[in-house]
């Protein structure tokens, strides 16, 4: 990819659902897209296994192919898609410069679907994992827990509300702190205390998910970091609870992020800089939402940026 001088209409920073739904727009909308797949292309869905609720897909659909269908259709329509990802950018002049490697892109407008990642614990076995037992999402995969025994990593609000939820589903929730202290508001750590059918677990981490040569979690082997005791602890699946890392860091002093780090929106598709809206450029997906992280609340803001896209490029003359 080598840019001489010309002027793209929209860039689009991520090719997970929020991404490559605004390409499609984008490209039907005859706007000539780029798309720079970013350091994890296809976002979270390339690590997913089944996904059972996306519209459409009465049978379910696997994470990688939901996607590749997706960038088949983004190209069909006249997108282009471009391995790499952004290493600076200026905000500040007009056209937007965005450097991708050696390469120096200017466009009139950008759309960040960069999304936002999933802490992890680390472990080769956990990653080893991921899709086969190893979740960081309740709501995508707490279906499959039904009647199983399980555990949640974390100790605040985040792992107190994926504990919750999964009770619906799961026979016990083991919840698993490195700390004595849990760090979850007084109410929702109230809550996840007095249901039955979750056990804490404090002062204690992972040091192995135990099922990796059967491609499927079989336990936990845990060490209680007071005592030096380890243990093993049988469960079928583990949910990280940890929180996630919006993947906005390369914006920070341009447009205003939360104390997170998650771009501020407004109408989801806005962006601002110090509570001025700053035209032409727009954010989609888990980047600006730290609230559902779904692959079709995604999707659907992934639309919503690209038709303000199109929006803006048509007031602006272009």
């Amino acid at each position: 990819m080598n840019e001489s001088g010309e002027v793209r209409n929209t860039v689009i920073l991520g090719s997970g659902c929020a991404g490559l739904t605004a390409a499609i727009y984008a490209a039907r909308a005859n706007l000539k897209p780029l798309v720079l797949e970013g350091h994890e292309p296809g976002g979270q869905l390339s690590i997913t296994t089944l996904v059972e609720n996306f519209p459409g897909w009465p049978e379910g659909i696997q994470g990688p192919e939901l996607i590749e269908n997706m960038k088949k259709q983004a190209t069909r329509f006249g997108a282009e898609l471009c391995m790499g990802h952004l290493t600076s950018v200026d905000l500040l002049r007009t056209p937007f410069e965005l450097t991708v490697g050696r390469d120096v892109i200017r466009t009139r407008s950008i759309i960040i679907a960069s999304g936002a990642s999933a802490r992890w614990l680390g472990l080769a076995s956990e990653k080893a994992l991921i899709g086969f037992g190893v979740s960081s999402c309740a709501t995508c995969d707490g279906f499959f827990t039904s009647g199983k025994q399980i555990a949640v990593i974390g100790g605040g609000d985040s792992a107190m509300e994926e504990a919750l939820f999964l009770t619906r589903f799961a026979t016990k929730v083991t919840l698993i702190n490195r700390s004595e202290v849990f760090r979850a508001s007084r109410i929702m750590l109230e809550r996840a205390m007095a249901h039955p059918q979750i056990e804490f677990l404090a002062n204690t981490v992972v040091e192995e998910v135990l099922g990796v040569g059967e491609r499927g979690v079989r336990g936990l082997r845990l060490l209680n970091r007071k005592t030096g005791e380890h243990s093993e602890l049988p469960v079928e699946f583990m949910f990280l609870g940890i929180g996630h890392e919006p993947n906005a860091c390369m914006f920070k002093g341009q447009i205003d992020l939360d104390d997170d780090g998650y771009i501020k929106t407004e109408h989801n598709v806005f962006t601002t800089r110090q509570g001025v809206q700053l035209h032409g450029i727009y954010a989609c997906g888990d980047v600006q939402d730290r609230r559902y992280r779904q692959a079709i609340t995604a999707a659907g803001t992934g639309c919503m940026a690209s038709l303000e896209v199109e929006k803006y490029l048509e007031e602006s003359g272009v």
